[in-house]
């Protein structure tokens, strides 16, 4: 019976991410201390806990696995699908690569997820700015950390920026890491953007205002590298 009544209970609220437990502690906190001063004060204290608990919430999710497929980092909104010379800490040379962004808003998921299987060959975090994410300089100015994962199809890179609000990034991996898709490489606080970079030759097929979940939203096969889509708002 107890189980049954813990298996609802997980149904309905996702699990919370370690990262986030000492701040839906302060929140909690801070929201006991504004009841003791003004009750109304209190009840927005719990609201601000509540949300803190849903920011750092992390679902399981369902991850396709075939060869080739490349899945979202982030769950967000794509903000950009272009050609891009990746950041040079990279390493992965100064010809553009096919790249998608995806921009994730305070009430996203934050935990982010590998978009392809691999080992990780490099991890490089770089200090810069808090712009608005969804700007496209962006990807240049802003603080971030970029992994580079060697997949059998080439090298994916895969970058946490921090955003207007963001002010710390998360890496949960190190160099020469093995990593499979969809798991969790990182998370970003508070408001972010994750950039990747394709190999060469690779078709993204999501379009710019396309919504996407970490880990399970495929955003380019690179089997199938010379299909592409179109897409219609309906």
């Amino acid at each position: 019976m107890i189980d049954d009544i813990a298996a609802s209970i997980r149904k309905v609220v996702p699990p919370i991410h370690k990262e986030g437990r000492p701040f839906i502690a302060i929140f909690a906190a801070i929201a006991l201390v504004l009841f003791f001063i003004w009750q109304p004060l209190g009840w927005l204290g719990v609201g601000a806990t509540i949300w803190c608990a849903l920011f750092f919430r992390d679902p399981e999710r369902v991850t396709p696995l075939r060869d080739g497929l490349v899945v979202s980092g982030a769950d967000g909104v794509v903000c950009d699908v272009s050609h891009a010379v990746p950041p040079p800490e990279l390493g992965l040379g100064s010809a553009p690569m096919p790249r998608v962004a995806v921009f994730m808003n305070v009430f996203d998921v934050h935990v982010n997820r590998a978009p392809i299987a691999g080992r990780v060959t490099r991890i490089a975090y770089t200090p810069g700015k808090f712009l608005n994410a969804d700007l496209d300089k962006a990807s240049v100015d802003n603080e971030r950390n970029g992994l580079v994962i060697e997949s059998v199809f080439g090298p994916v890179g895969v970058i946490q920026i921090a955003g207007l609000i963001a002010r710390r990034i998360v890496c949960f991996v190190r160099e020469q890491d093995q990593i499979g898709a969809g798991e969790r490489f990182g998370l970003i606080r508070f408001g972010s953007r994750v950039d990747h970079y394709l190999p060469a030759g690779a078709q993204p097929i999501v379009a710019v205002g396309q919504r996407t979940v970490a880990g399970e939203t495929v955003i380019a096969d690179l089997v199938a590298a010379g299909a592409s889509r179109t897409f219609r708002k309906n």
